[in-house]
């Protein structure tokens, strides 16, 4: 049975640009169409947004390959209705800063003309779109000091690191003056907005990098810089003072040995945000995979428990609320927007490509519309 919408307009509306995909695979699988179906306010807490630029994301990749899809597709279709392939064509991006257009019946704290952010689930059509439909609760509005280049660096890694520094790792802004935090993989996305965020609220930070991203994290406020290219970070890390909190965004061989940076039984935390949950689930789907992860998480608990550290995984987290705080942090000058680069709407397999090579020193941003700031 067809979902009748509970969208008034569309304004007349069927069909808009947007960056589809209609099959996982490697860059050449991303097209370009002026046909792609506007989206329509099937929720009374929804809102259209149109998208005045879009930031990309190292998952906006690893989704056009597919990863992370047997999960996705649950949460799409959780019963399970439609037939395999139903999410194509596929939009990307997850970043978004834009003007609300329409507002649902629901819709208490915004407006239309409206500027907002915000972070968009991977289970949901993405911002690489002239249109897209957010829930009320994703969305927040943008900081008045920033553009809307600018704006769209932001939310991704914001919600990325609030869930993993607030939420998992208990960290706020009145109990970090004497912490010390160690970040791994300081100079991307994540790790340049962590840093801000914990430098605003008092903590002593360290991170690793390359020694070419070291000035470049050093204007960020870090308070000690770790070259990995110098050599072995591990032994570098382990002649400085214990950490209260990991932040691990490199993973592999890092998990060996960055819990004994830690101070033991002091409620020091390790949190990283490369989990396999999403590759058990492709590859051994929903049930077996989810039976595996839960496993694997108990058993490093467990483990790392006894030695009086606690290991934890970090999970993006789409959130208004956290994006409402982070929006007064901006204003008030504690974080900046770090765009590496920006692409126009035209240029968006580029930008992809410019992604997937990694070693990023920011973000990279596509401006959808112009006119917007």
């Amino acid at each position: 049975m067809k979902c009748r919408s509970i969208s008034s307009s569309s304004r007349c509306m069927s069909i808009m640009p947007a960056w589809v995909i209609d099959r996982y695979g490697s860059n050449d699988v991303l097209r370009y169409t002026k046909n792609a179906s506007f989206p329509v306010i099937n929720y009374p807490n929804e809102v259209i947004v149109k998208v005045f630029a879009a930031g990309l994301n190292p998952i906006d990749v690893s989704m056009r390959g597919g990863y992370g899809a047997n999960t996705l597709s649950m949460k799409r279709d959780p019963l399970n209705i439609k037939l395999s392939g139903s999410e194509f064509p596929l939009i990307l991006g997850r970043d978004v800063s834009g003007v609300i257009m329409e507002c649902g019946p629901d819709v208490k704290y915004f407006k239309e003309g409206d500027e907002v952010w915000a972070a968009i689930p991977p289970w949901k059509q993405g911002s690489l779109a002239e249109f897209v439909v957010l829930s009320g609760n994703e969305i927040s509005l943008k900081p008045k000091s920033l553009s809307h280049v600018e704006a769209a660096a932001i939310p991704y890694v914001a919600t990325t690191s609030w869930s993993a520094l607030v939420n998992t790792g208990g960290l706020n802004k009145d109990n970090c003056a004497s912490k010390r935090i160690l970040i791994l993989g300081g100079s991307g996305g994540v790790g340049t907005f962590a840093t801000q965020m914990l430098k605003a609220w008092g903590a002593h930070v360290t991170v690793t990098c390359s020694h070419n991203a070291e000035r470049f994290v050093g204007e960020l406020g870090v308070d000690h810089v770790v070259d990995y290219t110098a050599g072995p970070a591990e032994e570098a890390l382990s002649a400085l003072e214990k950490f209260d909190l990991v932040l691990d965004n490199v993973g592999g061989d890092t998990e060996r040995w960055a819990l004994g940076l830690l101070k033991p039984w002091s409620g020091a935390k390790y949190v990283t945000l490369v989990t396999p949950f999403l590759q058990n689930t492709d590859r051994l789907g929903i049930a077996d995979g989810m039976m595996q992860t839960a496993a694997t998480v108990a058993t490093k608990t467990i483990k790392h428990l006894v030695k009086g550290v606690h290991y934890r995984w970090g999970f993006f987290a789409p959130s208004g609320p956290a994006l409402d705080e982070i929006t007064d942090m901006v204003d008030a000058g504690q974080i900046r927007a770090v765009v590496e680069e920006v692409f126009s709407f035209s240029q968006v397999s580029q930008a992809f490509e410019k992604v997937e090579k990694g070693h990023a020193r920011g973000k990279t941003v596509i401006e959808i519309s112009k006119g917007g700031d």
